[in-house]
């Protein structure tokens, strides 16, 4: 897929507590769904989408994802010997997926600062930021279909999905006038509303693709929810210099930061697998 957004950014700086504790030591991104960490599928959607540089912005002590994506040569040889083709060409693979660098977030202070950390990486460009916790299954990759948006628009756009009131309380809330079959125009953004106020059923999902602007307002950002510097409040600001629009996408969100979906996605993306859908299928049979 071709488009004017190569760049994007993926925050992967959280503790991961809702993990916990299988993210003491490791990354929540690099919990593994089937064979590959939850930041690959990411970063495969982000390449399908025709990003070609991205940013990954880390903590101390989550070096671990740099290494994921790094050459390994002691196992390539490994491989090699032993006749593991397969095995070898996807490593191979993962390492020139795209240029890949790495930036830290030195202090936990929300999402809002952890892509801030991204402004000398973004310069004048437009780009795109793809929660590293949450894989999306469409029919198209979801980024690149927000990029075609952007160079429709010039302006930002936040990918949307529909969710029942009862748990909207959970997420940023899109309010918006519908300009298309499934576009909105923003006018409110609320990040996680009080339950017995909660304006939309529309939520965010996990990508965005951002004007460099973004930058300026997030700086200008006090802390809000958790006492953090919440994305939600930079778009609003954002929102006051220039349209946002909303893409409610086509497919399916999979939030893998908690220990239900991370479970669930293993199961759906598992009954898929040409090599093991079939007996994990039969085995589920066997439960009910």
């Amino acid at each position: 897929m071709q488009n004017m957004v190569k760049k994007a950014v993926i925050p992967a700086a959280g503790i991961g507590t809702r993990m916990l504790p299988g993210t003491k030591a490791q990354p929540k991104e690099m919990l593994v769904i089937v064979d590959k960490p939850v930041i690959q599928y990411v970063i495969e959607e982000a390449v399908q989408s025709g990003i070609t540089d991205i940013l990954i912005i880390i903590s101390e002590g989550k070096e671990v994802l740099r290494e994921h994506f790094s050459k390994d040569q002691v196992l390539e040889d490994l491989l090699k010997r032993k006749g593991k083709t397969a095995e070898l060409e996807e490593i191979i693979k993962l390492t020139s997926l795209c240029n890949i660098q790495f930036e830290y977030q030195h202090e936990q202070k929300g999402l809002g600062d952890a892509i801030l950390c991204a402004e000398k990486f973004v310069g004048n460009d437009p780009f795109a930021v793809l929660l590293g916790d949450t894989i999306i299954e469409s029919p198209q990759p979801l980024t690149g279909l927000l990029a075609l948006d952007y160079e429709k628009t010039k302006s930002p756009v936040v990918a949307l999905q529909q969710v029942d009131l009862s748990i909207a309380h959970r997420y940023g809330v899109f309010v918006g006038e519908k300009i298309g079959e499934r576009f909105y125009k923003a006018t409110q953004l609320v990040e996680k509303p009080l339950k017995d106020n909660i304006p939309s059923n529309l939520v965010f999902s996990g990508r965005y693709v951002f004007t460099p602007d973004i930058f300026g307002h997030l700086r200008k950002t006090a802390p809000g929810v958790n006492d953090e510097i919440q994305l939600t409040d930079a778009m609003r600001s954002l929102m006051t210099e220039r349209d946002l629009y909303g893409h409610l996408f086509d497919g399916v969100r999979h939030d893998v930061g908690n220990k239900l979906d991370f479970i669930k996605t293993n199961i759906t993306l598992g009954l898929k697998r040409e090599d093991i859908g079939k007996e994990l299928g039969d085995w589920i049979r066997t439960l009910s």
